[in-house]
């Protein structure tokens, strides 16, 4: 694991023990809007009480079925709420545990609101979900490998212009799917940060 930038901490949600506390449902089937509302309102209580900045894992490991609309207010509006100025925390998020029934969903509702997502998919290991440009899945990418890597580095890893590569970071990170450059300049990929991942 790589030494996470100051006061980062990781916080996974289990997404069907969180709705079986929140929602009088079927707990590993997240159906319907009113079921991905009380879960996205769930984690963002949670992230809120923390009170620190944190990269929240959104466990899918035993969710059976996932629909559009549950995927769009649990995970789209969530990823929104974090990124304008006012947002409530300092919040990165990263799926853990996507598998096929998940994927669909996720990739449709991400990409209608120009949103992306890290994501641990089964049997393909970590990917950027959702609408990256061709230089932000580069970009990504190469952060993905390296775990920790400077402006610099990566333009040269992908090489392209250090002026599209910020730019492109500076996208990623907007939309929560990677950490900004720390004061050494050093930027950080969400899977690298997590406890048991050798970074």
């Amino acid at each position: 694991m790589s030494q996470a930038p100051a006061h980062l901490v990781p916080f996974s949600f289990d997404l069907s023990s969180l709705v079986k506390r929140s929602v009088a449902s079927l707990y590993s089937h997240l159906i319907t809007r009113p079921t991905g509302r009380a879960l996205r309102m769930g984690i963002e209580s949670q992230i809120a009480e923390l009170g620190a900045s944190c990269i929240s894992v959104l466990d899918f490991t035993q969710v059976v079925v996932l629909d559009y609309s549950c995927a769009d207010e649990a995970v789209a509006k969530l990823i929104q709420r974090f990124q304008p100025q006012d947002r409530p925390a300092e919040a990165y998020f990263l799926a853990r545990g996507v598998a096929d029934q998940h994927r669909e969903p996720l990739e449709a509702v991400l990409i209608r609101h120009g949103l992306v997502l890290s994501a641990d998919v089964e049997d393909v290991g970590y990917m950027l979900l959702g609408a990256p440009s061709l230089v932000e899945q580069l970009c990504w990418a190469a952060l993905e490998r390296a775990g920790t890597a400077t402006l610099s580095e990566l333009a040269s890893t992908v090489q392209h212009a250090e002026e599209e590569v910020a730019s492109a970071l500076e996208s990623l990170a907007y939309r929560r799917a990677l950490i900004p450059a720390d004061a050494s300049g050093t930027y950080y990929a969400l899977s690298a940060l997590l406890p048991g991942n050798p970074g």
